[in-house]
Protein backbone atom coordinates (compact mmCIF):
# COMPACT_ATOMS: atom_id res chain seq x y z
CA UNK A 1 0.00 0.00 0.00
CA UNK A 2 1.22 3.54 -0.65
CA UNK A 3 2.12 5.65 2.68
CA UNK A 4 -0.35 8.11 3.48
CA UNK A 5 -0.23 11.02 1.79
CA UNK A 6 0.56 14.77 2.82
CA UNK A 7 -2.68 15.88 4.14
CA UNK A 8 -3.23 12.50 5.69
CA UNK A 9 -0.49 12.92 7.64
CA UNK A 10 -0.74 16.65 8.56
CA UNK A 11 -5.01 16.61 9.26
CA UNK A 12 -4.95 17.14 12.84
CA UNK A 13 -9.13 17.29 13.62
CA UNK A 14 -11.81 14.93 12.90
CA UNK A 15 -12.28 12.06 11.98
CA UNK A 16 -8.88 11.35 13.22
CA UNK A 17 -9.48 11.10 16.46
CA UNK A 18 -12.56 10.27 16.50
CA UNK A 19 -15.70 11.40 18.44
CA UNK A 20 -17.74 13.93 17.72
CA UNK A 21 -17.96 15.30 13.61
CA UNK A 22 -16.98 19.12 13.58
CA UNK A 23 -20.41 21.50 14.20
CA UNK A 24 -20.16 22.87 10.70
CA UNK A 25 -19.89 19.58 8.96
CA UNK A 26 -22.73 18.24 6.28
CA UNK A 27 -24.00 15.00 5.99
CA UNK A 28 -25.45 13.46 2.99
CA UNK A 29 -27.63 10.46 3.09
CA UNK A 30 -28.65 9.17 -0.07
CA UNK A 31 -31.74 7.29 -0.73
CA UNK A 32 -34.27 8.50 1.89
CA UNK A 33 -37.86 7.00 1.61
CA UNK A 34 -40.45 6.83 4.20
CA UNK A 35 -40.23 8.15 7.53
CA UNK A 36 -39.81 4.89 9.34
CA UNK A 37 -37.00 3.36 6.75
CA UNK A 38 -33.13 2.81 6.95
CA UNK A 39 -32.22 6.28 5.17
CA UNK A 40 -34.39 8.20 7.42
CA UNK A 41 -33.01 6.73 10.71
CA UNK A 42 -29.31 6.76 9.36
CA UNK A 43 -30.61 10.76 8.68
CA UNK A 44 -31.92 11.55 12.20
CA UNK A 45 -29.40 9.98 13.69
CA UNK A 46 -26.36 11.95 11.92
CA UNK A 47 -28.99 15.29 12.65
CA UNK A 48 -29.17 14.14 16.20
CA UNK A 49 -24.82 14.32 16.45
CA UNK A 50 -24.66 18.10 15.24
CA UNK A 51 -24.47 17.36 11.43
CA UNK A 52 -26.53 19.76 8.86
CA UNK A 53 -27.94 16.53 6.64
CA UNK A 54 -28.92 16.74 3.06
CA UNK A 55 -31.63 14.04 2.50
CA UNK A 56 -31.43 12.65 -1.20
CA UNK A 57 -34.53 11.00 -2.31
CA UNK A 58 -37.08 10.15 -5.67
CA UNK A 59 -40.07 11.13 -3.90
CA UNK A 60 -40.82 15.01 -2.92
CA UNK A 61 -43.14 14.32 -0.44
CA UNK A 62 -41.20 11.73 1.85
CA UNK A 63 -37.71 13.39 1.98
CA UNK A 64 -39.79 16.48 2.75
CA UNK A 65 -41.70 14.52 5.96
CA UNK A 66 -38.35 13.24 6.72
CA UNK A 67 -36.75 16.74 7.05
CA UNK A 68 -40.11 17.94 8.64
CA UNK A 69 -39.19 15.41 11.23
CA UNK A 70 -35.60 16.31 11.94
CA UNK A 71 -36.50 19.70 12.10
CA UNK A 72 -39.36 19.23 14.78
CA UNK A 73 -36.66 17.47 16.94
CA UNK A 74 -34.02 20.81 16.70
CA UNK A 75 -31.58 19.56 13.86
CA UNK A 76 -30.92 20.62 10.73
CA UNK A 77 -31.72 19.00 7.14
CA UNK A 78 -32.54 20.10 3.50
CA UNK A 79 -34.44 17.80 1.26
CA UNK A 80 -33.30 17.94 -2.41
CA UNK A 81 -35.25 15.34 -4.87
CA UNK A 82 -32.82 13.17 -6.56
CA UNK A 83 -31.91 9.57 -8.83
CA UNK A 84 -29.28 8.11 -7.91
CA UNK A 85 -28.94 5.84 -11.15
CA UNK A 86 -27.79 8.93 -13.22
CA UNK A 87 -25.29 11.64 -13.00
CA UNK A 88 -27.71 14.87 -13.59
CA UNK A 89 -29.93 12.75 -11.12
CA UNK A 90 -27.43 13.95 -8.24
CA UNK A 91 -26.06 17.24 -9.62
CA UNK A 92 -28.51 19.60 -7.26
CA UNK A 93 -27.84 17.57 -4.21
CA UNK A 94 -24.24 18.22 -4.89
CA UNK A 95 -24.58 21.79 -5.45
CA UNK A 96 -26.93 21.77 -2.08
CA UNK A 97 -23.85 20.37 -0.41
CA UNK A 98 -21.23 22.58 -1.72
CA UNK A 99 -23.22 25.48 -0.83
CA UNK A 100 -23.63 24.29 2.65
CA UNK A 101 -20.39 23.35 3.81
CA UNK A 102 -18.18 20.50 4.28
CA UNK A 103 -19.04 16.81 3.45
CA UNK A 104 -17.62 15.19 6.12
CA UNK A 105 -19.99 11.76 5.76
CA UNK A 106 -21.80 10.39 2.69
CA UNK A 107 -23.86 7.43 3.42
CA UNK A 108 -25.80 5.18 0.19
CA UNK A 109 -28.95 3.81 1.53
CA UNK A 110 -30.53 3.47 -2.11
CA UNK A 111 -32.22 -0.02 -2.87
CA UNK A 112 -35.88 -0.61 -4.00
CA UNK A 113 -38.27 -2.95 -3.05
CA UNK A 114 -38.64 -4.80 -7.11
CA UNK A 115 -35.90 -7.05 -7.49
CA UNK A 116 -36.95 -10.52 -7.53
CA UNK A 117 -37.41 -12.44 -10.90
CA UNK A 118 -36.72 -15.92 -11.92
CA UNK A 119 -33.49 -15.74 -14.91
CA UNK A 120 -35.98 -17.35 -17.25
CA UNK A 121 -38.44 -14.16 -16.95
CA UNK A 122 -35.59 -11.08 -16.72
CA UNK A 123 -35.31 -8.83 -19.29
CA UNK A 124 -32.54 -6.71 -19.70
CA UNK A 125 -34.07 -3.45 -18.56
CA UNK A 126 -35.09 -5.39 -15.40
CA UNK A 127 -31.17 -6.47 -14.54
CA UNK A 128 -29.93 -3.04 -15.70
CA UNK A 129 -32.53 -0.81 -13.10
CA UNK A 130 -31.59 -2.99 -10.43
CA UNK A 131 -27.59 -2.60 -11.01
CA UNK A 132 -28.30 1.60 -11.55
CA UNK A 133 -29.93 1.90 -8.40
CA UNK A 134 -28.09 -0.30 -6.36
CA UNK A 135 -24.04 -0.24 -8.03
CA UNK A 136 -23.96 2.56 -10.67
CA UNK A 137 -25.50 4.94 -7.95
CA UNK A 138 -23.09 3.97 -4.86
CA UNK A 139 -19.85 4.64 -7.79
CA UNK A 140 -21.54 8.15 -8.53
CA UNK A 141 -21.89 8.89 -4.56
CA UNK A 142 -18.78 7.80 -3.42
CA UNK A 143 -16.70 9.06 -6.66
CA UNK A 144 -18.63 12.28 -5.62
CA UNK A 145 -17.94 12.22 -2.35
CA UNK A 146 -14.64 10.85 -2.53
CA UNK A 147 -13.62 14.24 -4.62
CA UNK A 148 -14.54 16.79 -2.10
CA UNK A 149 -13.24 14.76 0.77
CA UNK A 150 -9.56 14.59 -0.91
CA UNK A 151 -9.79 18.69 -1.19
CA UNK A 152 -10.83 18.75 2.58
CA UNK A 153 -8.41 16.22 3.73
CA UNK A 154 -11.02 13.38 5.66
CA UNK A 155 -14.16 12.14 5.66
CA UNK A 156 -16.04 9.30 5.83
CA UNK A 157 -18.50 7.19 2.95
CA UNK A 158 -20.74 4.46 4.18
CA UNK A 159 -22.71 1.87 2.74
CA UNK A 160 -25.74 -0.05 3.14
CA UNK A 161 -24.88 -3.38 1.91
CA UNK A 162 -26.65 -6.60 1.91
CA UNK A 163 -26.38 -10.39 2.45
CA UNK A 164 -27.43 -10.59 -0.91
CA UNK A 165 -23.82 -8.83 -1.96
CA UNK A 166 -21.97 -11.72 -0.05
CA UNK A 167 -24.23 -14.98 -1.33
CA UNK A 168 -26.49 -15.25 -4.19
CA UNK A 169 -29.55 -16.79 -4.24
CA UNK A 170 -32.53 -17.81 -6.62
CA UNK A 171 -34.41 -15.08 -8.22
CA UNK A 172 -32.20 -12.08 -6.91
CA UNK A 173 -29.66 -12.49 -9.60
CA UNK A 174 -29.76 -9.16 -10.77
CA UNK A 175 -29.73 -7.76 -6.95
CA UNK A 176 -26.82 -10.00 -6.03
CA UNK A 177 -24.28 -8.91 -8.75
CA UNK A 178 -25.53 -5.41 -7.67
CA UNK A 179 -24.65 -5.62 -4.54
CA UNK A 180 -21.54 -7.81 -5.20
CA UNK A 181 -20.64 -4.93 -7.54
CA UNK A 182 -21.29 -2.39 -4.65
CA UNK A 183 -19.31 -4.24 -2.22
CA UNK A 184 -16.62 -4.22 -4.53
CA UNK A 185 -16.89 -0.44 -5.03
CA UNK A 186 -16.73 -0.15 -1.38
CA UNK A 187 -13.75 -2.08 -1.10
CA UNK A 188 -11.99 -0.56 -3.95
CA UNK A 189 -12.52 2.93 -2.11
CA UNK A 190 -11.41 1.91 0.69
CA UNK A 191 -7.87 0.82 -0.48
CA UNK A 192 -7.24 3.73 -2.99
CA UNK A 193 -8.18 6.36 -0.51
CA UNK A 194 -8.32 4.94 3.15
CA UNK A 195 -4.33 6.61 3.03
CA UNK A 196 -5.68 9.70 2.37
CA UNK A 197 -7.84 9.99 5.54
CA UNK A 198 -11.18 8.68 4.07
CA UNK A 199 -12.92 6.19 6.16
CA UNK A 200 -15.15 3.73 3.74
CA UNK A 201 -17.72 1.12 5.36
CA UNK A 202 -19.75 -1.72 3.91
CA UNK A 203 -22.37 -1.99 6.78
CA UNK A 204 -24.36 -5.55 5.33
CA UNK A 205 -27.99 -5.82 7.32
CA UNK A 206 -28.64 -9.60 6.97
CA UNK A 207 -31.90 -10.08 8.48
CA UNK A 208 -35.74 -8.18 7.81
CA UNK A 209 -35.68 -4.43 8.81
CA UNK A 210 -38.49 -3.59 11.07
CA UNK A 211 -39.20 -0.54 8.80
CA UNK A 212 -42.23 0.40 6.97
CA UNK A 213 -41.04 -1.00 3.77
CA UNK A 214 -41.55 -4.42 4.79
CA UNK A 215 -44.28 -4.20 7.29
CA UNK A 216 -46.50 -2.64 4.59
CA UNK A 217 -45.78 -5.14 1.83
CA UNK A 218 -45.78 -8.09 4.94
CA UNK A 219 -47.92 -7.28 7.54
CA UNK A 220 -48.12 -10.12 9.15
CA UNK A 221 -43.77 -10.97 8.71
CA UNK A 222 -43.15 -9.66 12.08
CA UNK A 223 -45.83 -11.66 14.04
CA UNK A 224 -44.09 -14.45 12.39
CA UNK A 225 -41.03 -13.89 13.66
CA UNK A 226 -39.41 -14.44 17.25
CA UNK A 227 -39.35 -11.32 19.62
CA UNK A 228 -36.41 -9.47 18.38
CA UNK A 229 -36.12 -11.01 15.43
CA UNK A 230 -36.14 -7.88 13.06
CA UNK A 231 -33.32 -5.77 12.73
CA UNK A 232 -34.51 -2.15 14.22
CA UNK A 233 -33.92 0.68 12.19
CA UNK A 234 -32.77 3.31 14.24
CA UNK A 235 -30.16 0.32 16.09
CA UNK A 236 -28.61 0.09 12.29
CA UNK A 237 -28.26 4.22 11.96
CA UNK A 238 -26.39 3.83 15.31
CA UNK A 239 -24.63 1.21 14.14
CA UNK A 240 -23.35 3.94 11.25
CA UNK A 241 -22.95 6.80 13.86
CA UNK A 242 -20.55 4.39 15.78
CA UNK A 243 -18.31 3.63 12.85
CA UNK A 244 -18.50 7.02 11.19
CA UNK A 245 -17.19 8.27 14.70
CA UNK A 246 -14.19 5.50 15.23
CA UNK A 247 -10.26 7.24 15.45
CA UNK A 248 -8.71 5.68 12.49
CA UNK A 249 -6.45 4.15 14.43
CA UNK A 250 -9.38 1.22 14.39
CA UNK A 251 -11.32 1.30 10.94
CA UNK A 252 -14.03 -1.19 10.05
CA UNK A 253 -14.42 -1.61 6.33
CA UNK A 254 -17.08 -3.95 6.57
CA UNK A 255 -18.64 -5.52 9.26
CA UNK A 256 -22.96 -7.29 9.40
CA UNK A 257 -25.50 -6.83 11.30
CA UNK A 258 -28.30 -9.61 11.91
CA UNK A 259 -31.00 -9.97 14.99
CA UNK A 260 -30.07 -13.07 17.12
CA UNK A 261 -31.95 -15.18 15.64
CA UNK A 262 -30.87 -14.91 12.16
CA UNK A 263 -29.76 -18.22 10.64
CA UNK A 264 -25.85 -17.76 8.64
Amino acid sequence: MAPPTEEAQNFSGWPVNGGAPPADGVAWVVGVGAKQGTGAAVARRFAAGGLHVVVTGRTKEKIAEVVEDIRSRGGQATAVVGDAGTEAGLQESLATIDELGPLVVATYNAGGSQWRSSMLEMDAEFFESVWRTNCFGAFLTGREAARRMVVRGGGAILFTGSISGVIARPKLAAYASAKFGQRAVAQALAREFGPRNIHVANIIVHGPIDGDRLNTAFPQAKDRRPKDGMVDIEQIAETFWQVLVQPRTAWTQEMDIRPYCEEF
